[in-house]
């Protein structure tokens, strides 16, 4: 997921430090006056830490400042997939207020103060990742992880928590609460799988993983022999309009989004080598290959053979866009750009930005850009409206 980390004093920023070492690809934002402190405690520190001191100040040069928090959020709430703020609760509360819509579709917010203590999943624990990120950020720093929501306190594997590492778009709102509860009672899931999905079989293996019980469409779920748990059934698939019982039952139903890979490469790069690239960028985040379901670059690529040869083989759609659209898409979700790629063909990053652009808006990133010797590739989960 693409993350943004905030801070508003030097010791916070210090902080922010460790927090992107933990998450590499986060961007950092921090309070001008922040940034300003910790240059002057870094310029006083002269010949004594001579090795820290440029490592702070080479640090410095790659962080992003603002005046203030309020507007910062403001800006930066819907181009970012999770926001970690080194602050008071309270502050970040205040700032994110006008800003949240629904589980369903705002970012996740994470807390910490400033010493890395505790770890706090404010906001969008279980769609929108919080939670698993609260984790993460508590292994990597020796902080305490701080999650109340229900089903993860009493130890219970709810299917929202679930659904965005899977692509899956849990819905109605309504029916994310009834089966949340359920579950808290005891309920036993139980999932139907549309066997028309292209990944039933990857749903099916990652579901009965977590020990939910999977049936697909003509089967029917049956009760087990003996069975006196209540049974909560969740069905997966994108017509929720071909099971109208559960429909109007008010059932929960998991939509998998579209998954969108944008793939940069060189010249003359072979397909094998571009399948081989995204096969595993896929693998990280846990879908095979065929999950794929579209390819998405520059328009200067819209004669490389080896791209070409790879949609042709897995039957992928493959679009490719001008300049002028990525640079746009470059500007507005502030993505990193590579000197030399610029140099090349006028604009720094082709993956990230290819994908969004593809996906548009409502999408977050699965994986960011990923560099391989030849091939560049960064995956994007497109929810479908």
């Amino acid at each position: 997921m693409r993350t943004a980390i905030l801070a508003l004093t030097a010791q916070g920023a210090v902080t922010a430090r460790r927090v992107q070492q933990a998450l590499p690809d986060a961007d950092v934002y921090l309070s001008k006056r922040a940034a300003d402190a910790l240059a002057a405690q870094d310029r006083a520190a002269g010949d004594t830490a001579t090795a820290n001191g440029s490592a702070v100040t080479a640090w410095l040069a790659g962080v992003q400042t603002f005046p203030r928090i309020v507007p910062a959020t403001a800006d930066l709430f819907p181009r970012y997939d999770a926001l970690v703020f080194l602050m008071a609760t309270g502050i970040v509360v205040r700032s994110i207020a006008p800003l949240v819509r629904s589980k369903l579709a705002d970012p996740a917010v994470v807390v910490l103060d400033e010493q890395a203590r505790h770890v706090i999943s404010l906001l969008s624990g279980h769609v929108g990742g919080a939670n698993a990120l609260t984790r993460q950020l508590a292994a990597a720093l020796g902080s305490d992880p701080v999650i109340t929501t229900a089903t993860d306190v009493e130890g219970k594997v709810a299917p929202d928590a679930i659904a965005g590492r899977l692509g899956l778009v849990p819905e109605p709102h309504r029916a994310i609460l009834s089966v949340n509860r359920a579950v808290l009672e005891g309920a036993q899931i139980r999932c139907l799988i549309d066997d028309a999905l292209p990944l039933a079989d990857f749903y099916q293996e990652q579901l009965e993983a977590l020990g939910y019980e999977v049936f697909f469409r003509g089967v029917g779920i049956l009760p087990k022999e003996g069975e006196t748990r209540p049974v909560v059934e969740v069905v997966i698939t994108l017509h929720p309009e071909e099971f109208p019982a559960h429909k109007k039952s008010g059932g929960l139903f998991l939509r998998p989004e579209r998954l969108v890979a944008g793939v940069g490469c060189r010249r003359g790069t072979s397909w094998e080598e571009i399948r081989a690239a995204l096969s595993d960028a896929c693998g990280r985040i846990g879908v095979p290959i065929e999950g794929v379901s579209c390819l998405a670059s520059t328009a200067f690529k819209r004669d490389e053979i080896g791209l070409l040869t790879l949609a042709d083989a897995y039957g992928i759609p493959i679009h490719f866009f001008e300049n002028e659209a990525l640079a746009e898409v470059i500007k507005t979700y502030g993505l990193r750009e590579s000197d030399f790629v610029k140099k090349t063909i006028g604009i720094g990053n082709v993956a990230e930005s290819a994908a969004l652009r593809e996906a548009g808006p409502h999408s977050r990133i699965a994986l960011g850009k990923t560099k391989y010797e030849k091939v560049t590739v960064a995956l994007v989960w497109q929810r479908l409206q």
